[in-house]
């Protein structure tokens, strides 16, 4: 037999022959106790190659067996054998192993110039197996197994959840492990698991039954062009008329629920500029009167970056333009005359103090000036420092006392040091206790001095408010997670403590809206844009709407003024530059058919969910829009929440088309799950990145694991005739570690913790990644329906198993079993059924596990 097999390498190798082999040989050999395997790698030892096509290779070896199938989980309307017999004699089960990957990473996508083979076609899918690699088990026929290996050799096999096939081996499926699995599958079945769901509702049809239940009412209602039994229920469906024109979530970049709404109109009258020119030097006098010099003390400590590193979280906490940073060396304090000319001192050195340096410091006070003192030595009065070894470098729980009589509980990076009143007092100073650790001690760790009659006064910290979870002194993936979840509240007290010394918190000033740039990664698509443009604007290019109103010019030479309802649009590209966005790096990772090949581009705008407005409707499908911001000044959120845009996130909005009577169409919610999943598989497909901890929460919003918001997604949708016209706005923190975290946070964690060196993300690079996604997962859920699309959301969202209270804190215990065939996430009742929680009516509160509705 080795002998025919050489001789059919050989005379396949050499001739055009290829598949035939292939065919042959499985066909000769299935029944034997041999597997299969088709890869992209070199033989492993005991394989014998039979074949190589390019880098792929054609092998048998010894069978392999499937015995243990616990981590395996039962693909909802699989084609089940029974458990008693195994698998019909001319049939193979096999094991399909897949990553993510996007087609500019060169993971040898299938050639669209060839005939594309689909996975599910040849074979009848049984289970899966979660991880990377992803694994499909199935079940084919001789012929069918051999059309999908000469596929693979041959760059045409197309897996339908959109990732790319690595390896292709058969196994052999022993009774035990068969019934094991149908086992497995029914008790799935019976407590409807997130991966088997049975949607509210539904009759108790067997899978396969229900399938084609729904698929002969949907050809009926094909057939009869509308009417009541359509899936999407516009004429008796309350969440779907609201999702007409509704918006589904909004995504809070910052900490406060309750933000205040921005200006309407940004622009200024000459009287409101002056006055707001008056106001800003009063600001800059500051409340003391004095220059606005903050000086920073950081002793002989040269490392490297601690100055920046103080800098950056004042520079967070007041504005920047009306205080100057300035560091304050140790040679300087008796020899310049900085006393007069200092707003606020703040020391950040835990070494001690030379008498003289301790001397002026108090001079400073005894004149009026404001102390802060973060982990420092220096104290005065009846304060003393006491050394407590074993809290040095401990993330520790503290309680802060606001000047509203209101507490504060945060974790924060200890220095080791505590504060103890003394038995020796000057007499000047008198004192208050600002925190505690929450510890059985209860430590003192910040402290509120006044000396002398002037109004002198020091805050000093033993916790570490100028450090984040980027420290080196973090050393636990537990502390950087404590770390993290308490920075919205590190900022607050920061705020808090720098008002109470004087310093003006307020926000920036809301910086000017600037003009737009027609750009597009295909000059041809851009000239047939401008083509377009030609009949579609009026005699002074004017593109009215009544949101946002576009005139189109050919440069910045013309001079429009930018204002909320109407904004300038620069068509000429050449001109085009920015700091913030690289068109050549969105061209490099954009691979997409139709979405984002017009891109509207723009520093500052109100909001881009209205750039597209006036466009949208008009516009040939296969001109996919874009809107990209790097701030905005009037986010849009459902309720009139704001949407909070600071620099450093990746801000857009995109246009889709969907035909109402398709899937998708059908089932308008799912848009935001496969929105949300394209942003986490944009970074989690990046080879290297494949273990960032970046994952969907239902509805709509991006997590880190299952802490902190990330990111989320905004939807409006608008029916015209038989065409859902939906705006997505999605916004995810890249590069800006405050309030909260980003996603180069998390690059930078992983590479601490694994010793990588992965480089960290533009926002130009994953919005172009995002859209990519999306586009393939529409295509997917638009053939496939939604358990085409199920298996990598579940791959990569914060609710497995996870328990909720129903309705109230007090409410019914209940358990995330899966999302429905709408969209809606499903949760079982304890000693009760299954539920649909649909996402306009409910609020999901990750940190209390509470489904309660909305008001």
């Amino acid at each position: 037999m080795l002998i025919t097999l050489c001789y059919l390498y050989l005379w396949a190798r050499w001739g055009p022959r290829s598949a035939a082999l292939v065919r042959s040989t499985v066909r000769r050999l299935h029944r034997s106790r041999c597997s299969f395997t088709f890869c992209a790698r070199q033989p492993h030892p005991g394989e014998r190659v039979c074949l190589r096509v390019g880098g792929k290779v054609f092998c048998t070896g010894e069978a392999q067996f499937l015995d243990d199938l616990s981590r395996w989980r039962g693909l909802r309307g699989a084609p089940f054998p029974p458990a008693e017999r195994p698998l019909p004699a001319e049939h193979i089960a096999f094991v399909t192993e897949s990553a993510s990957a996007l087609p500019q990473d060169g993971h040898g996508a299938p050639d669209s110039a060839k005939e594309i083979v689909k996975w599910s076609e040849f074979c009848s899918p049984l289970a899966y197996k979660a991880g990377d690699p992803f694994q499909l088990m199935a079940a084919a026929s001789v012929d069918n197994f051999s059309s999908l290996g000469i596929a693979f050799l041959e760059d045409r096999l197309r897996m339908e959840n959109g990732m790319v096939p690595r390896r292709i081996v058969s196994v052999h499926l022993e009774e035990s492990a068969l019934k094991e699995l149908a086992k497995q599958r029914k008790e799935e079945e019976e407590s409807t698991d997130m991966d088997a769901v049975t949607p509210a509702g539904k009759s108790g049809l067997a899978p396969a039954e229900e399938d084609k239940s729904r698929l002969g009412e949907e050809r009926e209602n094909e057939g009869a062009g509308g009417g009541e039994q359509h899936h999407l229920h516009l004429s008796s469906c309350h969440e779907c008329l609201q999702l007409e024109s509704s918006t589904i979530e909004s995504v809070k970049f910052a900490s406060e629920e309750n933000s205040p709404e921005l200006p309407q109109d940004c622009s200024s009258t000459g009287q409101d500029e002056e006055l707001q020119n008056l106001q800003k030097g009063v600001r800059r006098i500051n409340l003391a009167g004095k220059p606005p010099n903050i000086l920073i003390y950081l002793g002989s400590e040269a490392a490297e970056g601690r100055l920046e590193q103080v800098k950056a979280v004042l520079r967070e906490c007041v504005d920047a333009e009306s205080y100057a940073l300035y560091q304050l060396h140790p040679e300087r304090v008796l020899r310049d005359p900085w006393l007069e000319n200092c707003l606020l001192l703040l020391i950040a050195t835990q070494e001690p103090l030379p008498e003289g340096i301790h001397r002026q410091f108090m001079a400073f006070l005894s004149k009026g000036g404001k102390v802060l003192g973060l982990s420092s030595s220096f104290t005065f009065g009846g304060v003393q420092i006491k050394h407590k070894n074993k809290l040095r470098r401990v993330v520790h729980e503290l309680v802060v006392s606001k000047r509203d009589s209101s507490e504060v509980r945060l974790s924060l990076l200890l220095s080791g040091s505590v504060f103890e009143e003394g038995t020796k007092g000057d007499g000047s100073s008198r004192g208050k206790v600002l925190s505690r650790l929450n510890n059985a001690a209860e430590d003192a760790v910040m402290v509120h001095l006044s000396h002398g009659s002037s109004g002198g006064e020091a805050i000093l910290c033993q916790a570490h408010l100028e450090l984040d979870s980027n420290s080196m002194d973090v050393q636990t993936e537990e502390d950087f997670n404590l770390l993290k979840m308490s920075n919205s509240k590190r900022f607050e007290v920061l705020r808090e403590i720098l008002t109470c010394l004087g310093l003006s918190c307020e926000r920036s000033e809301i910086p000017e809206l600037t003009p737009i740039y027609l750009l597009s990664p295909d000059e041809e698509i851009h000239l047939a844009f401008l083509k377009w443009l030609e009949g579609n604007v009026d005699a002074e290019g004017l593109r009215a709407s009544s949101k946002v109103s576009l005139k189109f010019v050919p440069s910045r030479e013309a001079k429009v003024k930018v204002a909320p309802s109407l904004v300038p649009v620069i068509t000429e590209m050449g001109s085009f530059s920015s700091e913030h966005f690289s068109l050549h790096a969105y061209q490099q990772h954009l691979h997409t058919k139709k979405l984002g090949k017009i891109l509207l581009f723009t520093e500052v705008t109100t909001t881009t969910m209205n750039l597209l407005d006036g466009l949208m409707f008009d516009l040939p499908e296969e001109m996919g829009l874009i809107a990209v911001a790097v701030r905005q000044t009037q986010g849009k959120g459902r309720g009139g929440n704001v949407w909070l845009s600071p620099m450093g996130c990746a801000l857009s909005t995109l246009h889709l088309s969907i035909p109402l009577h398709s899937n998708l169409g059908q089932r308008i919610p799912f848009i935001q799950h496969l929105v949300s999943l394209a942003v986490v598989e944009a970074v989690r497909s990046i080879p290297g990145y494949e273990d960032i901890e970046l994952r969907v929460k239902w509805p709509n919003d991006i997590y880190y694991s299952d802490l902190m918001k990330i990111g989320g997604v905004l939807v409006n949708s608008t029916l015209i005739e038989t065409t859902f016209h939906i705006l997505i706005g999605f916004g995810f923190n890249v590069n800006n570690s405050n309030p909260t975290i980003c996603i180069n946070d998390l690059i930078a964690k992983f590479n601490r913790e694994e010793g990588t060196e992965l480089k960290a993300l533009s926002a130009d690079c994953l919005i172009a990644r995002t859209v990519t996604v999306l586009e393939r997962l529409i295509e997917l859920f638009q053939e496939k329906g939604p358990n085409g699309v199920l298996p990598q959301y579940y791959k990569y969202w914060v609710h497995s198993g996870q328990r909720v209270r129903l309705r109230s804190e007090d409410g019914p215990l209940a358990w995330i079993v899966g999302v429905d065939d709408f969209g809606f996430l499903q949760v079982h009742q304890e000693g009760g059924g299954v539920e649909s929680v649909h996402p306009d009516g409910n609020s999901f509160d990750m940190l209390r596990n509470l489904i309660v509705p909305k008001h």
